[in-house]
């Protein structure tokens, strides 16, 4: 019987592999859709590869035609076979499949919402907080998030290569002993080489005053492929903590529950950095069924975030209301391990503020005036249609996912995905 079942699922899965590998022309073979480096060789970028896996809407076919003027599109062929082909709706889809919408610029939207380019103290190298910094180390992910906060930068070919620049940010951590925490992010660090990302990190660890690396990362997610003993061994070798993304349950597959075990055995901390997305996740049922479902593959839910107010998101962005209730919702209803904290990460640089009592100042319409760890005040705005559009009802639960940021830090990335 279990035999049966297995095959019940497995046939339906290799069809659609199937489809995927010859729309990238080529043939599927188990063994090399396993390897991470033909994944990303068989990206789908293109307007007419899509149209040949899913039924697209009008404004889907447009946002596909007209993404080169904004922001890139790239999904694995792995994280392709989880979207739904025929609702325009599926989670999966609204995060990787761009809208004409995309386009549309709302009030309060920013290039850079986080000024992050105004903290850079050498290219590539943000530092805002006395004791940490942010290492964009690659402008490439393995697929792409609609609602990246560096989608100015990510993509763009515009971040000089690593080995031009990595000598001047090691010669600024070495000369500001106030750092002791480094965030590595971009881009997505772990698209590195084995043998470059342990170069890179041992030239980190050489610092003395450096006493803790992490690394913003959404391939256990978008690229599970990745993630092998040789990796994990790098990771161990120079105490590397782990702030993956996922954003809904559907993305728990066995795929990846073999990657967390690969990382939790090999002693990696994991915590999860979850953004709020309209549609996507914002409602208790569907948050509550992902971080189960982390706590069951050892990630601990750390950050879920306020979508940040990036060109273009307005359309995915929940109100900050919206995401009040839901964590009034799920607190005291599960365990705490399943709750993460809920933050803001403050439009012009503030910092993540948790949106609770204490740091709420004031609330007019749609803009929210929050305060941050140094007692600085920042506004947040409400996507504009936020307020007159039911939140909750579009978000899907999984009811085939796999059973399977609090760390006060304003420079943790979710842009790997990953950001982080």
């Amino acid at each position: 019987m279990k035999h049966e079942a297995y095959a019940s699922v497995a046939e339906p899965l290799t069809a659609r592999r199937e489809e995927i590998c010859a729309v990238v022309n080529d043939s599927y073979d188990p063994a090399t859709w396993g390897d991470w480096r033909w994944q990303m060789r068989h990206r789908l970028t293109r307007l007419d590869q899509f149209e040949r896996l899913l039924r697209l809407t009008e404004t889907e076919r447009r946002g596909l035609t007209l993404a080169s003027e904004k922001f890139s599109v790239a999904v694995t062929p792995y994280f392709a076979t989880l979207i739904d082909p025929e609702d325009p709706a599926c989670p999966i889809r609204k995060q990787v499949v761009p809208l004409e919408s995309e386009l549309l610029v709302s009030p309060g939207d920013m290039t850079d919402p986080l000024d992050e380019d105004g903290a850079s103290v050498v290219e590539g190298l943000v530092h805002r907080y006395p004791d940490r910094v942010l290492f964009l180390v690659l402008d490439t992910c393995a697929a792409y998030c609609r609602y990246c906060t560096r989608s100015r930068l990510v993509s763009q070919g515009e971040l000089e290569p690593l080995g031009r620049r990595v000598d001047a940010v090691i010669a600024y951590l070495q000369a500001h002993h106030e750092v002791r925490d480094v965030l590595l992010s971009g881009g997505d660090p772990l698209l590195m080489s084995d043998a470059t990302l342990d170069k890179l990190l041992g030239r980190l660890r050489d610092i003395p005053h450096l006493e803790f690396l992490r690394i913003g990362t959404r391939i256990p997610g978008f690229l599970p492929q990745r993630i092998t003993p040789e990796l994990v061994a790098v990771l161990r070798k120079h105490r590397v903590w782990l702030s993956v993304h996922f954003c809904h349950a559907r993305e728990l597959t066995p795929e990846v529950a073999q990657a967390a075990d690969l990382l939790a055995d090999g002693g990696i901390p994991l915590g999860c950095q979850t953004v709020l997305l309209r549609g996507v996740n914002d409602s208790v049922p569907v948050l509550r069924e992902l971080f189960h479902g982390l706590l069951k593959l050892r990630i601990r839910p750390y950050y879920l975030y306020q979508c940040d107010p990036v060109l273009g998101t307005g359309h995915l962005r929940t109100s900050v209301t919206r995401g009040l209730q839901l964590m009034e919702e799920l607190r005291g209803h599960t365990t705490g391990y399943a709750v993460p904290t809920y933050v803001v990460d403050a439009p012009g640089g503030g910092g993540k503020i948790p949106v609770q009592a204490e740091t709420i100042v004031g609330h007019d319409g749609d803009v929210w005036q929050l305060r941050n760890w140094a007692g600085k005040v920042y506004s947040y705005r409400d996507p504009h249609s936020a307020r007159s559009a039911p939140d909750a009802s579009d978000a899907r639960s999984a009811p085939d996912a796999y059973d399977a940021r609090s760390a006060p830090d304003a420079n943790d990335a979710h842009a790997a995905g990953g950001a982080p």
